[in-house]
């Protein structure tokens, strides 16, 4: 569980010890972090996680109207309540302070009651919203992940070669794409049932990661068909991680009843720029004919795009 954190800006340390008494006794926080005035409480704040800010708006170097400004400008920080303190009389203050982003204000001198009551009232909606928040990155995430391989899906990809093409078209870079899929699939499903040739699948998918950098993309892109995205590669570069993932993959070796198994790939390799390619279908169709020539020459091969015509 995360340590509940958070900081009281004011130029005044009984200000700031009275509002951190009051809030101590409804024990809302694990940690009560303090800042003379707004400058500190920005480098604070940009250092550390906080869950609610409550700022004095009057204080020197740097006021809490400043010190909103910076804070919203900085979209990793919009999310963080922020309660201002202000006169009983400062309409205009108050104003401008929920203008610029601030989400209640306290009067001073404040009634300690009222002032854990806003508190809890704003923890509570951010937790809210952080919940929301998670959940629908939750969902994002499955929309564009495969559920057995863990791998990116058909629209993940998809949407990612249609960058990455533009991309390198743009910035006349290079860019490598390599499909590949199980030999004889269905004779594995048929002989050991659908359960094992899932098995054969995943290990198929941790063996394609692995042969993956950093910014490169790997996706299950339909029943027992992968894909490369493969960025700043040419075609030589690709047909190595082709054939290193062709090796891996019949290296393979699984637990009985498929102990004696063995399981390999065919893969078809096409690069950008080339006289063949003008489009993101035509890589795709260069592609996969390659990896058609690679099951007509005998499967468990690499095969590349051919020359030109």
């Amino acid at each position: 569980m995360m340590t509940s954190r958070i900081l009281i800006i004011d130029d005044s340390k009984l200000a700031r010890n009275q509002i951190a008494d009051a809030l101590r006794d409804s024990a809302l926080f694990d940690e009560y972090r303090e800042a003379n005035d707004g400058l500190e409480g920005f480098r604070f704040l940009s250092e550390t996680r906080v869950d609610l800010v409550i700022c004095d708006l009057e204080m020197p170097r740097m006021d809490g109207f400043r010190f909103l400004e910076m804070v919203r400008a900085r979209p990793e920080l919009q999310d963080i309540p922020i309660i201002i303190l202000t006169s009983s009389s400062d309409r205009n203050s108050k104003l401008k302070g929920l203008e610029q982003g601030a989400c209640d204000f306290v009067t001073k001198p404040f009634d300690s009651a009222e002032m854990v009551a806003r508190v809890k009232v704003h923890l509570k909606i951010k937790r809210l919203q952080d919940e929301l928040r998670s959940a629908n990155e939750h969902l994002k995430e499955l929309s564009i992940t495969d559920p057995l391989t863990n791998l990116h899906n058909r629209r993940y990809v998809t949407e990612a070669l249609d960058k990455e093409f533009e991309r390198a078209k743009r910035k006349h870079e290079l860019l490598s794409l390599v499909i590949f899929d199980v030999d004889y699939f269905k004779l594995i499903n048929d002989s050991f049932g659908h359960q094992r040739g899932d098995e054969v699948l995943v290990a198929i998918a941790a063996a394609a990661q692995r042969n993956l950098r950093a910014f490169d993309v790997v996706a299950r892109y339909g029943g027992e068909e992968f894909l490369f995205v493969l960025p700043d590669t040419p075609l030589a570069g690709a047909m190595v991680v082709a054939e290193r993932l062709r090796e891996e993959v019949q290296s393979l070796s699984f637990a009985p009843p498929m102990d004696g198994l063995a399981v390999t790939v065919s893969l078809g390799v096409a690069s950008y720029p080339s006289p063949q390619v003008e489009t993101v279908s035509m890589l795709l169709r260069q592609a996969d004919d390659a990896l058609y020539r690679a099951k007509q020459n005998g499967r468990n091969r690499v095969e590349t795009m051919g020359a030109p015509k």
